[in-house]
């Protein structure tokens, strides 16, 4: 039996998002448990769908001891704050000390988390946890898939495992893998695997472009999946996250083992099925008036909803969640059956509670964070329903996390109706509109502020989805974003044209 320290902090950001990440955010429940540490931390993660609750599942099924030190998430936007970054990462460190003798770490990341004083966030907190351990001690960390693989993330850990899957059914399954790392490498009395191969091709890959339930990425990483085997022990592909605006972003394939002519050949491999889909990543974005016309278009004899994603507006890449430009366009064009959610609007969500359920009121719904193209929508809104927006997730991808999006209200306005919550948190789960009675079947047309993720709770009700680029900061055309990494512009000036 070993005693291993568990711990993470998750930080996806977009540097083009309109506000940074304070300590507020991450201490804070949301979709996912606030900060906690301690016993506190084995309460909180118990079966929820996170790479630190499967890690800890199974290590204690394979009979170490866990030794939780502290673990956080914050909704994705701009920046870590200094302040934020060296108050949590300390106090982390120091229940690490205070653990010793430690023989393992599992450390539950993202992996594209970028400070306002470091911009590599994961591989800092990594060295940091690195100088603390000292070199003879295994630590793993689990990754998201589109997480931006640093050479020094690499350097301070013995073994990075990513996603598999997108949307991210797998976190706990991923946990699981990292722990088995963990205790291979202690079986063998090794601090990290004999062989490891890195290779990086020279492109983006947009993230609305990398969701596995589809080719390109679905034959991908299922070719990764059948590349894993005695020799090859661990195999990720990290997709990156350019609106990281780090040189980093960009894909990396990471393969670790104990032949080192397996551990490169699976690397290439890996690397030669994603050049050879180089083109096919790219994807078809309607209009906000063309995609609310096809959408009605395609409900009229469908047999289930039509799905909209509010894609550029996703607070799960950075958006805040509160333009209003589809919802305007739905009632413009007098769309039936149609319902919006989740728009982040705390005082509008507020006046309703106030008013009560049967009230009108007069509102300016969303539009308050300044997004270029987006104004708020001043119309006479019905109150149809009212929660204090705290309810457990029911799909596969949260699965049981217990949600808090503040005060919530079901509002209509000229026939459509649109949930209103108190925080920028993505549309993933049925419940987050099944809570306040909207029985998602029954619509014709469902619009989620979502990119890709959505799909895990609601693809197999769809009819059809559609992608729309409305107004927001988490654009879907990553060739347009506003690089000013050195290294971003001059990939990007070389590819200019590759998802047009």
């Amino acid at each position: 039996m070993a005693r291993i320290a568990v711990g993470g902090i998750q930080h996806e950001t977009n540097v083009f998002a309109p506000y940074q990440a304070g300590y507020d955010v991450f201490a804070q429940c949301d979709e996912w448990p606030p900060l906690c540490h301690g016993s506190q931390m084995l309460d909180y993660l118990r079966g929820v769908n996170l790479p630190a609750t499967g890690a800890i599942e199974r290590l204690q099924a394979l009979g170490h001891e866990i030794v939780p030190l502290l673990w956080c998430s914050a909704t994705p936007s701009a920046h870590v704050t200094e302040e934020t970054f060296e108050r949590i990462a300390g106090m982390m460190l120091e229940l690490l000390r205070a653990a010793a003798p430690i023989d393992g770490v599992v450390l539950d990341l993202h992996g594209a988390m970028v400070c306002t004083h470091v911009a590599d966030g994961d591989g800092e907190l990594l060295r940091r946890v690195r100088e603390t351990v000292g070199e003879a001690t295994p630590v793993v960390a689990t990754l998201d898939l589109h997480a931006n693989i640093s050479d020094q993330m690499i350097a301070r850990a013995s073994v990075l495992e990513a996603y598999r899957t997108y949307p991210h059914v797998d976190m706990a399954a991923t946990g699981a893998r990292a722990a088995d790392h963990l205790d291979l490498l202690l079986r063998h009395q090794l601090a990290c695997y004999p062989a490891t191969a890195v290779r990086r091709p020279d492109f983006l890959i947009p993230p609305v472009s990398g969701c596995t339930l589809v080719d390109p990425a679905r034959s991908i990483y299922d070719s990764l999946g059948e590349l894993v085997c005695d020799e090859v022990s661990g195999l990720s592909l990290a997709c990156g996250f350019p609106a990281s605006d780090v040189a980093e972003a960009i894909p990396a394939v990471v393969a670790y083992g104990f032949d080192t002519e397996a551990v490169n050949t699976a690397a290439d491999e890996l690397l030669a099925a994603i050049k050879q889909r180089r083109q096919t990543f790219r994807g078809h974005l309607y209009g906000v008036e063309a995609g609310v016309s096809e959408a009605m278009r395609l409900s009229v004899n469908a047999d289930g909803p039509v799905v909209i994603a509010d894609s550029q507006d996703n607070p799960g890449g950075g958006g805040f969640g509160d333009t209003t430009e589809i919802l305007r366009e739905l009632v413009s064009q007098q769309a039936t059956g149609a319902v919006v959610g989740v728009l982040n609007d705390a005082q509008a969500a507020g006046n309703a509670h106030a008013a009560g359920v049967g009230a009108t009121l007069e509102l300016s719904l969303g539009g308050k964070t300044g997004v270029p193209g987006c104004e708020p929508l001043r119309a006479e809104f019905e109150v149809r329903g009212i929660s204090e927006g705290r309810f457990r997730a029911t799909g596969p991808m949260l699965a049981g996390a217990d949600i808090d999006f503040g005060l919530t209200a079901l509002l209509e306005v000229g026939g459509v109706q649109v949930v209103v919550g108190s925080k920028a948190i993505q549309t993933v789960d049925q419940s987050m509109f099944r809570h306040l009675g909207v029985e998602l079947s029954r619509q014709k047309i469902i619009v989620v502020k979502s990119s890709i993720h959505f799909r895990n709770d609601f693809q197999e009700m769809a009819s059809a989805i559609l992608m729309i680029a409305a107004p927001g900061p988490v654009s879907a055309d990553v060739m347009s974003l506003p690089f000013q990494n050195p290294e971003m512009k001059q990939l990007v000036d070389r590819e200019v044209g590759l998802f047009k």
